[in-house]
């Protein structure tokens, strides 16, 4: 942190009360996952550009807070252990001498899924409620054999943006996880 005492203004230290470190990380991951999962859209959902990214923000930027939230709501209840491990790595970047790396590992696969099925559930609630109203027949309507090619195209829908959603999250994750390991072992 600069030192402005020599200018007359007073020197706040938050750092150690402000997770910075945490805060520009989260920034980074942003940048890295919104345009890769973009990317995917584009090419497995085939939406335009302008769409896909907007979609990629809003369900990185909604999961992140979601996210942030499960964090602080699930970090006092953990055993003293686990919490100590947990928030040293992820606040401070610095693991307990006795970090045990199982216990890293639970929580990063628990993180994966966790944020996989929250896009999953965010992109699909957000691809119902932007659809045109027109376009939504009665079920009255949907007689026959008609519902049945319907059912059949909604699975198959559902499937690509399940199959879209985790190929894109797990690609993002790559990068991210690459990030991380090049910002533990830099030294």
């Amino acid at each position: 942190m600069p030192d402005f005492s020599g200018f007359g203004l007073p020197v706040f230290d938050i750092s150690p009360v402000f997770p910075w470190g945490a805060i520009l990380f989260n920034f980074l991951f942003f940048t890295l996952a919104i345009p890769i999962e973009a990317y995917v859209l584009t090419n497995r959902l085939k939406f335009d550009k302008r769409t896909s990214i907007f979609y990629s923000i809003a369900i990185n930027l909604f999961s992140g807070a979601i996210g942030w939230f499960v964090f602080f709501v699930a970090e006092p209840i953990l055993p003293i252990e686990i919490k100590s491990e947990i928030v040293s790595y992820f606040f401070f970047n610095q693991p307990v001498n006795n970090t045990s790396w199982f216990v890293l590992m639970i929580t990063a696969f628990i993180i994966f899924f966790s944020t996989f099925l929250v896009k999953f559930f965010l992109l699909k609630m957000a691809l119902m409620s932007l659809r045109d109203p027109a376009q939504i027949k009665p079920e009255a309507q949907i007689i026959g054999r008609k519902t049945s090619r319907r059912q059949g195209r909604m699975k198959l829908q559902n499937t690509s943006l399940l199959t879209t959603i985790l190929i894109g999250n797990s690609l993002s994750y790559s990068a991210i996880t690459i990030v991380i390991l090049i910002a533990t072992y830099r030294n």
